[in-house]
């Protein structure tokens, strides 16, 4: 028997386009030029481009209706299963985020979130409608684009 339905899968996604925005946003304070502070917050506005994206699939799908000792227990449950779980966990994240100090590491941390991203949008792909499916790969595509745009900017500014 599986714990999560689709639409919690779904929702898991629009958190972690959360999580994703919300790093952009610190990077582009720590960024020190302007070429990695335009690009991390270009990739800002693109992962909430993405959730809301996810937030439409999200509120035309079928939901099972949860039970909830008090409203909003369950939302609040799958929330800090997200932060905690799914690849913004919240401890290794502190430990890698006390590391990111400045824009080269700010990439590194920001390439590893958007390939564990890409991964997990394969694997929920068999879980959403499939009329959908074509909504899920373009937003693959965007992430790997946000792959290859940061690492083309570290390449340029450090030459690996």
């Amino acid at each position: 028997m599986s714990v999560f339905t689709a639409s919690d899968i779904v929702e898991f996604a629009i958190r972690i386009e959360e999580n994703g925005a919300n790093f952009y946003r610190f990077a582009v304070q720590i960024a020190r030029d302007e070429g990695t502070k335009n690009l991390f917050e270009q990739l800002a506005n693109a992962e909430l481009n993405h959730k809301k994206t996810f937030e439409k699939i999200f509120a035309a799908m079928d939901k099972a209706a949860p039970p909830e000792g008090y409203a909003g227990e369950y939302a609040a449950y799958l929330h800090n299963y997200v932060d905690n779980a799914i690849i913004f966990k919240k401890e290794a994240l502190y430990q890698e985020l006390a590391k990111v100090k400045d824009s080269a590491s700010a990439l590194d941390f920001a390439l590893q979130r958007e390939m564990d991203s890409i991964l997990y949008y394969h694997e929920i792909k068999g879980l959403v409608p499939a009329h959908e499916h074509a909504t899920v790969d373009k937003i693959i595509e965007e992430e790997r684009k946000h792959v290859a745009m940061l690492s083309a900017m570290k390449q340029k500014q450090y030459g690996c």
